[in-house]
């Protein structure tokens, strides 16, 4: 092929005691669209983040049509000719639509700022890319698929050479992406490089030319994509070998479903976020959401919490309407949710173990109905023994436990509520094998004991496999197979995702 656009070799970033990306390399060339992929953690946004002067890098050398450049602030990419147009659109909604494509170089006449230049200019910019709206109307006036559509247009009128689009479509209706997808074309038959990031496998083998893969910050490989079977792209990312996801293990004894459905969603959809995912969960099963990042596992979730509203379909609780309007209705339900990020939405760092573990049952009494202390020594002793919790004592600082113990404090937070349907996001992410395993068997075994209800995310396929008694595969936003019995393995799922035997 021709010399290459962009060079990124040997990258190397660090971060205290972590190695986010280890002698990672990247290419792309004038006029490809070129996905970048990896699961949660992989490295993607580190790797962006260095090319465009956010993080300096530790190693390599990074190279735009053939000459070394070293960009240490978004700034200085930008003047490089790098533009990126984020997920959540960092533009001024208060400001108008011409004033955001301009901001910061403003055009001007006799030392002013020439307004009417600015809003013919971007007009123009805006008509070249099929949207014709007025320029002078602030930038909230218009919905989020006209939002990005400004953020490119400034981005192009910067005279980017490369254009990065993190997540462009994840707000986005089908007849937005597609017109997303008609002004991302037309960019690349101008020449332009575009590296384009997302979760969704559809559109990533309809718009991109190549697919390059990181793992745990390492690179797996650059591939093309007509050459790149789906199962084989997942199987990479996840870091199987496809000649032995049929021989994963399996724990010995799963729960068996009780007849009670618990929880029943009929083709529900909350906007931006899920869009048609049906199923029954019973008690005393464990049911789990498989998919890659960004396939609607943890929304599907929220949504039965009362954290996501549920705009189409109907969802049921023991046969009656759900009405879920915010966790306190869920809470109130007998739902209990352990969240994905347990330092940002689940543990309070300077309360203590017992504080933290009171906490939901305290917020069901209600601020004026404070729970003796007593009966809080009761509760706390009782989990930390039951969940074998490793503490000083009660009363040490819960940001002083380890990760796993932290977890366990969250899990016992919502045991202590007397939950019927327990939900727990990646429970296990970033804590020992030896803790994963407690967690794993804890989930079966309080659905086998107590016939509680359980949902259970997670990354690794391999606990999926062995810890769910259903699982509802999801795929770009939508619920695509449901896999019971001896149709749960790691062969199934990544076949669902893929869409058959692609």
């Amino acid at each position: 092929m021709a010399q290459a656009l962009l060079e990124m070799r040997n990258i190397d970033k660090v971060f205290p005691g972590v190695k986010a990306l280890s002698n990672v390399d990247f290419t792309l060339h004038a006029g490809e669209i070129h996905s970048l992929m990896g699961e949660n953690g992989a490295g993607k946004s580190t790797l962006v983040k260095v090319l465009t002067g956010v993080y300096p890098r530790d190693g390599g050398t990074v190279r735009l049509n053939g000459e070394e450049i070293n960009p240490r602030t978004p700034k200085e990419a930008q003047e490089c000719g790098i533009s990126t147009v984020y997920q959540e659109v960092n533009l001024c909604t208060n400001l108008t639509v011409a004033e955001n494509i301009f901001i910061g170089r403003e055009p001007k006449k006799y030392g002013l700022i020439d307004w009417k230049e600015i809003n013919r200019r971007s007009k123009e910019l805006l008509k070249k890319l099929s949207v014709d709206i007025d320029v002078t109307k602030s930038l909230d006036h218009y919905p989020v698929a006209i939002q990005q559509m400004v953020a490119i247009a400034r981005a192009v009128d910067v005279d980017a050479k490369i254009l990065i689009l993190d997540e462009p479509t994840s707000s986005l209706d089908e007849g937005e992406t597609a017109r997303l997808f008609k002004i991302v074309r037309q960019l690349q038959q101008r020449g332009m490089g575009i590296i384009f990031i997302s979760h969704f496998l559809e559109q990533i083998y309809e718009i991109c030319d190549h697919i390059t893969i990181l793992r745990n910050g390492e690179l797996v490989g650059a591939y093309e994509v007509a050459k790149l079977p789906r199962l084989e792209l997942i199987a990479k990312m996840v870091g199987k070998d496809l000649n032995d996801v049929k021989d994963m293990d399996k724990m010995a004894e799963k729960s068996v479903p009780h007849e009670e459905v618990f929880i029943e969603a009929d083709h529900v959809a909350s906007f931006g976020q899920i869009a048609d995912v049906a199923l029954q969960l019973h008690r005393g099963e464990v049911m789990g959401f498989a998919g890659l990042l960004g396939s609607g596992r943890t929304e599907t979730a929220e949504m039965m919490f009362g954290l996501k509203p549920v705009t189409g379909g109907s969802m049921k609780i023991k046969g009656k309407e759900a009405g879920l309007r915010h966790p306190m209705d869920a809470m109130k339900a007998k739902i209990a949710f352990c969240p994905e990020d347990r330092k940002l939405a689940g543990i309070i760092g300077d309360l203590t173990v017992r504080e933290n573990i009171i906490l939901a049952l305290q917020a069901l009494d209600g601020m004026f109905r404070h729970i003796p202390y007593d009966k809080q020594v009761e509760l706390a002793d009782k989990f930390i023994d039951r969940l074998k919790i490793k503490v000083s004592d009660r009363e040490q600082l819960i940001k002083n436990l380890s990760g796993g113990n932290q977890q366990k404090v969250i899990i016992a937070r919502w045991l202590a509520a007397n939950p019927e349907l327990l939900i727990l996001d990646e429970p296990t992410r970033g804590i020992d094998v030896g803790t994963k395993t407690e967690i794993q068997k804890m989930a079966v075994e309080l659905a086998k004991s107590q016939g509680m209800a359980v949902v259970f995310i997670s990354s690794e396929m391999d606990e999926m496999v062995r810890t769910c008694s259903k699982l509802i595969v999801m795929r770009d936003r939508k619920k695509v197979a449901e896999l019971t019995g001896n149709d749960i393995s790691s062969e199934g799922v990544m076949r669902a995702i893929a869409g058959g035997d692609n």
